[in-house]
């Protein structure tokens, strides 16, 4: 893989594109973050491009091909998923490294072409699974590492994005968490059993889905767009010890020495107090300077799509109070 390597002196100069609220956070990172230089943030609207260049004071232009000029090594995707594939071709094409923000591409097969096509170019191409940067989440990995990993249970609900219109929960939210349990684990989910429904949505926006992985782990997923507050949290029950972690106030606990008469010993883990989108764009300048490898790779995002991907085949949700009613019956 080609790396971009001009030394400490020579700063690496990247763009952003999509300027919505996430696209907007990377352009604040990138323009705070030392060796980087932002050279300018792409999106169509007028409204958010006179934002960003209020606030951050950076250029903004309306069109991809106004950014990719000469002398531009990096890009992050933050655009909406149906558009990945086009932008990050088009940039991967012209020799520029690639953080694409999750879900990597609307489906396999347009991921699977983006992977083969930064391979040829020898250009790094990253996923932006940013919750694996979560310092609770970090927490939890170091604390189940060399553990037997029983079960995992996540939840991950918040009330209903106005900004949504495409996707449903799966996509939106449940890929976060596909993501976690296949890299707490090591391994592949090898059966998925999700339940949805709609029910102030055109989409799903209630997932209930369970999970077995090759080496065993039983693990569900709780998530909807109806929960008038955010929760995150995280539960891992390992032979030794049981994990809790509160990914949003990023607090992780540990019980563990259990004993025959039920008692058991408990405490507090240390969490760091990183940004965890500021660790994974400095992650991802390490790889394109060639210094690590990608945090999160494309293969690792296209299997995690796949799994959200399975998780919606075949299985409409259903919309609540239009479910056919079952016929009475009338005991003999």
């Amino acid at each position: 893989m080609v790396a971009v390597k001009d030394g400490a002196d020579s700063p690496l100069r990247v763009g952003v594109i999509g300027a919505g609220i996430m696209g907007a956070n990377h352009a604040r990172v990138f323009s705070n973050l030392p060796g980087v230089t932002l050279i300018g943030v792409a999106d169509p609207s007028a409204q958010q491009r006179e934002l960003v260049t209020r606030v951050l004071g950076i250029p903004a232009v309306d069109t991809i091909d106004d950014l990719l000029g000469p002398g531009l090594d990096a890009v992050t995707i933050a655009a909406p998923t149906h558009l990945h594939h086009e932008l990050a071709m088009k940039c991967i094409n012209r020799g520029i490294h690639v953080l694409v923000e999750k879900p990597i591409a609307s489906n396999v097969d347009e991921g699977r072409e983006m992977i083969a096509a930064a391979e040829a170019k020898g250009v790094t191409l990253m996923v932006g699974h940013v919750e694996r940067f979560n310092p609770a989440v970090q927490a939890i990995k170091k604390a189940i590492e060399n553990e037997d990993i029983l079960s995992i249970a996540i939840t991950r609900v918040g009330p209903f994005p106005p900004r949504m219109s495409n996707v449903g929960v799966v996509i939106d939210l449940a890929v976060h968490d596909i993501d976690l349990i296949r890299w707490f684990t090591d391994s592949e989910i090898v059966e998925v059993q999700p339940q949805l429904s709609s029910a102030v949505a055109e989409r799903e926006d209630i997932a209930l889905l369970q999970f077995r992985t090759a080496s065993g782990v039983l693990a569900h997923i709780n998530t909807n767009w109806l929960t008038p507050f955010k929760a995150r949290t995280v539960h891992v029950a390992t032979r030794g010890k049981y994990v809790m972690g509160d990914l949003l106030t990023r607090q992780v606990t540990e019980c563990f020495g259990f004993k025959q008469d039920g008692s058991y010993s408990m405490r507090h883990l240390s969490v760091g107090h990183d940004e965890p989108l500021r660790a994974e764009l400095t992650a991802f300048v390490a790889a394109v300077r060639g210094e690590k490898p990608p945090a999160v790779t494309g293969e690792e995002g296209v299997q995690s799509l796949g799994i959200a991907i399975r998780c919606l085949d075949g299985r409409k949700a259903v919309k609540i109070g239009q479910q056919p009613k079952m016929p009475r019956t009338t005991a003999a």
